[in-house]
């Protein structure tokens, strides 16, 4: 499947805002962002004023960046939001979240959402007991995300287990570092999201 595989701080350059694409990196001095805080390219000196449609793609830039989808999926995605009640931005953000990958990162069991979609991949969690290897899984209320017992003993589980057991959780979920056992307590809400983006702006780009 077709995937970005560039510098991913030129990703964050291009939006004018840290996407945390890069973990632990993103929150020191060597950001990209931090130093050279304008668009890539020989124009990104250069300031316009954008058009209300360059607004509403740079929210919908934005949101697959972060969660690190393409673009027939996201359009799934926002379809999927459409036909459920309730506020359709919302609703794709809420969505998103749920996502396995994005699960393991605010679980802290990763350092950024492309490692947790590796380790998904690479077969170290499992969904109710069961090898889930998909990092698109959407998750539901009550569903347990566990460390695998067979990679409990890798350096890469050590790490991640230590990061953790420190980490600050959504209120959605819960963490039993004892067991690196994760638990999804409830679906997120607005207020639990902490992405920078205004959804409100890409249900209009694709209410054109």
């Amino acid at each position: 499947m077709a995937r970005y595989t560039g510098p991913v701080c030129k990703l964050c350059r291009r939006e004018g805002i840290k996407l945390f694409l890069k973990g632990d990196r993103c929150y020191t001095d060597k950001c990209a962002l931090t130093r050279r805080n304008y668009a890539p390219g020989q124009h990104g000196h250069t300031r316009k004023k954008p058009t209300e449609y360059a607004l509403q793609l740079r929210e919908k830039q934005k949101a697959k960046r972060i969660y690190g989808v393409l673009e027939a999926q996201f359009r799934r995605y926002f379809e999927m939001a459409e036909r459920q009640p309730g506020i359709t931005g919302e609703n794709l953000l809420v969505i998103l979240e749920r996502r396995l990958d994005n699960v393991v990162y605010r679980l802290g069991l990763a350092e950024s959402r492309a490692q947790a979609r590796q380790l998904v991949r690479h077969n170290f969690f499992t969904v109710n007991g069961r090898k889930v290897n998909i990092p698109s899984y959407l998750v539901k209320v009550g569903d347990v995300i566990a460390l695998k017992e067979e990679k409990k003993d890798s350096p890469i589980a050590k790490e991640i287990m230590e990061r953790a057991a420190s980490k600050t959780l959504p209120a959605w979920l819960s963490y039993d570092a004892n067991n690196a056992v994760g638990k999804v307590e409830a679906l997120p809400k607005r207020e639990d999201i902490d992405i920078p983006v205004e959804e409100h702006l890409i249900v209009e780009l694709y209410s054109r």
